[in-house]
């Protein structure tokens, strides 16, 4: 892929080149990177289709679920005629449909402790869709101990949130926050607790536009927590210290 910008890819960003903060510039940064999205389904779809708009060179996704019409509530990168298929090959159907002059790199399995490191070596960013702990713990292990920024939301019932972690900082990481010992089962989710439909879009494009803002240098290198409650609409934003007693990065 060049990293030149086509006559026709600077018609399709026109709105961001125009921009101060982006220009041509830093549209070609979001044209090299590369981001991973691990979940394709109520995050992963807002996020998914606002980094392929964005015009973020590669997206690599991962989702070892099927798409099912309870997901349709939430999962606006999916249609009924989707329904049985796996959702990574059919978020690929639907992203290159928006956009076919990105790379789109479907995974139709679930990271674990052994092929993390195959999947994600290649990998500048790492956006956390997941629904469950063991991802998240995951995803924290891998991308402190090889410098990589982790953007992790999730959202259930009526509150969202999301956190921004840049380890190539050294500063506080998502165990920092959720200690691991601390949480136990995987506890409520979507499915038992239910969640409400929009509050997903909304956490999940503050992920894509942390991303963005970080890919184009506009995010300070620091850690930090945004929680959101859907019925009144408040936001609260918090910067993240160190816990001296982590046990993942201390």
């Amino acid at each position: 892929m060049s990293e030149e910008l086509s006559d026709r890819e600077r018609l399709r960003y026109s709105r961001h080149i125009l921009l101060d903060k982006v220009s041509e510039t830093g549209q070609k940064q979001l044209k090299s990177a590369h981001v991973a999205v691990i979940g394709c389904g109520g995050l992963g779809s807002p996020v998914l289709f606002y980094l392929a708009a964005s015009g973020v060179g590669t997206l690599s996704f991962y989702d070892d679920d099927q798409v099912e019409l309870s997901n349709l509530q939430r999962q606006i990168l999916y249609k009924v005629n989707h329904l049985g298929q796996d959702k990574s090959l059919a978020a690929k159907k639907v992203l290159a449909s928006l956009n076919n002059d990105i790379q789109l790199n479907p995974h139709n399995l679930r990271l674990s402790k052994d092929n993390i490191e195959a999947q994600l070596k290649e990998v500048d960013w790492v956006v956390d869709c997941s629904d469950n702990f063991t991802t998240r713990y995951l995803l924290n292990q891998y991308c402190f101990d090889n410098g990589k920024v982790l953007i992790s939301g999730a959202a259930q019932a009526t509150s969202g949130q999301f956190g921004f972690f840049d380890y190539r900082e050294q500063s506080a990481c998502y165990a920092c926050l959720f200690p691991e010992a601390e949480q136990g089962s995987e506890g409520l989710n979507c499915q038992n607790a239910g969640v409400m439909s929009p509050l997903l879009g909304m956490v999940g494009s503050m992920q894509a536009q942390a991303v963005c803002n970080a890919i184009l240098g506009l995010q300070k290198r620091e850690s930090f927590f945004v929680s959101i409650d859907a019925l009144t609409l408040m936001q609260r934003r918090f910067t993240l210290a160190k816990d001296p007693t982590c046990k993942v990065c201390n």
